[in-house]
């Protein structure tokens, strides 16, 4: 696919991972809130439609926050998982799955390094997508890319996403969110008016619907369907 560069996220500057990951840090660097975010995360993909048999692709995956509660739960083989470092993901690989017995385990090579949301060599048997608590951290931009780039996979029947919301006459300016988080327009934690995000889904041949559930830190969740 080709498209124009995007400006690199503040999670590639050199040594991120690889300091966190060594001081042990793998799960606080994905956002904290550990288990109490991979219930919600699986508990929304359930609550719309995730069954075992379905093909699961976990984008800005991290250290496996979901993932050590979807592949217990999906038959073997039916989690695939990206991020910009394949090393955390590798960490979370070793770390946090190690109540899960091998055969209920990915294939490391599912473990897919990606920073610019092209989903390499993922299997075009993807049918749910989540990306959640990524693009709050990242330039419009990457939203984009990943709509293009799902686009691809004939089977995919849901991608759900998390952003940040602010009021079309605020959006220009630092807007408090309800839970206290300062967001802006143009650094992170980045907002956008939901105006503008559904322009550009629907102009990539989406359909959205928006699921109202609290999420941490006031994020909005929203659910892509094909047009």
């Amino acid at each position: 696919m080709s498209s124009a560069p995007l400006p690199p996220s503040p999670y590639e500057a050199p040594g991120f991972y690889d300091r966190a990951i060594a001081e042990g840090r793998h799960r606080a660097i994905v956002g904290g809130r550990w288990d109490e975010t991979g219930r919600v995360q699986m508990g929304l993909l359930r609550d719309h439609g995730l069954h075992s048999h379905h093909h699961l692709l976990d984008i800005g995956a991290g250290a496996l926050r979901l993932g050590c509660k979807a592949i217990p739960y999906l038959c073997p083989g039916h989690y695939w998982a990206t991020d910009a470092s394949r090393e955390i993901l590798l960490a979370g690989y070793e770390r946090e799955l190690v109540e899960v017995p091998p055969a209920q385990r990915p294939d490391p090579a599912q473990l897919i390094g990606d920073p610019g949301f092209d989903f390499p060599g993922v299997s075009d048997a993807i049918t749910h997508a989540i990306c959640f608590a990524v693009f709050p951290h990242l330039a419009p931009g990457y939203l984009d890319r990943a709509l293009t780039s799902l686009r691809r996979f004939p089977a995919l029947e849901l991608f759900a996403f998390t952003v940040f919301l602010a009021p079309e006459e605020a959006a220009g300016a630092p807007y408090r969110q309800a839970d206290g988080v300062v967001t802006h327009p143009g650094k992170p934690p980045w907002h956008r008016p939901e105006a503008e995000v559904r322009t550009v889904a629907e102009g990539l041949g989406w359909q959205l619907t928006r699921d109202d559930r609290m999420l941490p830190r006031g994020q909005v969740l929203f659910l892509a369907r094909r047009g």
